[in-house]
């Protein structure tokens, strides 16, 4: 009997047999819901062999559809797929619990980068018990959530709007970053693996991304256990620029082992 995901569900009973095409689609709803996806589950779901779902990733990530992980796939993020603002109320529980592993590494009186992004926005919200503390970003709504907040200061960068991702970028937003020197930067990323380091969909927000971690002394990385092993469409940090990567408990150990090995520090959150 065939399961059908419903948006904030369980599985629920499908009856129909579906055509290739149809399941593929049904396939790429279920991501865009859920950013990741098991064999197992694709198995149970559509009623099919192990070997039919496997097919079906398989061309679905040539496709640049998706990305395929150990037992399962991830939501591509590539220039095609890449998310906007509907992202925001995803695993909103999950983005809290990585932002409080990260805020344990902020010490008053630190100068920070915060990437724009929706982990980092959780972040932001938390360190108003900091004092002291000077935070860089070009993120819109990072700067509006501490705004008002008396002790913390912050650097808006300046660029060109990158519509629908309340952030900037360009070569005015990069320019104001050549003087600065920071102590830490928390950057997002659309996947994360010890093959292909941090990548993102966007090559102008990959640009803006290096920039800022050019002024910075320590590296950390916010990435649920969803973005680990793919690979986006721009690499912009080898696994050398990595000083620590912060995700859930749901990671792949192997995916984690995979990144210890390369001397990346990975903080379970």
């Amino acid at each position: 009997m065939n399961l059908k995901y419903m948006e904030g569900c369980a599985f629920v009973k499908e009856q129909e047999t579906l055509f290739a095409e149809e399941r593929k689609q049904k396939i790429m709803k279920m991501l865009l819901n859920r950013e990741k996806v098991t064999v197992g589950e694709l198995v149970e779901h559509f009623n099919v062999s192990g070997a039919t779902i496997r097919n079906d990733l398989r061309e679905m990530g040539n496709r640049n559809m998706l990305v395929r992980t150990h037992g399962g796939a991830i939501l591509c993020t590539n220039t095609g797929y890449e998310q906007d603002g509907r992202k925001e109320g995803q695993s909103t529980e999950l983005k809290r619990r990585i932002a409080e592993a990260a805020f344990s590494l902020i010490e008053n009186g630190d100068t920070i980068v915060l990437d724009t992004g929706t982990t980092t926005l959780e972040l932001a919200k938390l360190i108003g018990t900091k004092r002291g503390i000077v935070v860089v970003t070009n993120d819109i709504k990072i700067a509006l959530a501490i705004e008002e907040n008396e002790s913390i200061s912050v650097l808006l960068l300046g660029g060109s709007l990158r519509k629908k991702h309340h952030c900037t970028t360009g070569p005015y937003a990069k320019a104001m970053l050549s003087d600065l020197t920071v102590d830490k930067a928390f950057m997002g990323v659309d996947c994360l693996s010890a093959k292909r380091g941090a990548t993102t969909a966007d090559v102008n927000q990959a640009e803006m991304k290096k920039a800022m971690l050019s002024i910075a002394n320590k590296k950390y990385y916010l990435c649920d256990s969803a973005k680990l092993g793919g690979s986006s469409f721009v690499q912009f940090a080898d696994i050398g620029q990595i000083d620590a990567a912060i995700t859930d408990g749901s990671a792949d150990p192997a995916q984690i082992k995979d990144l210890e090995d390369c001397g990346v520090k990975v903080i379970i959150a």
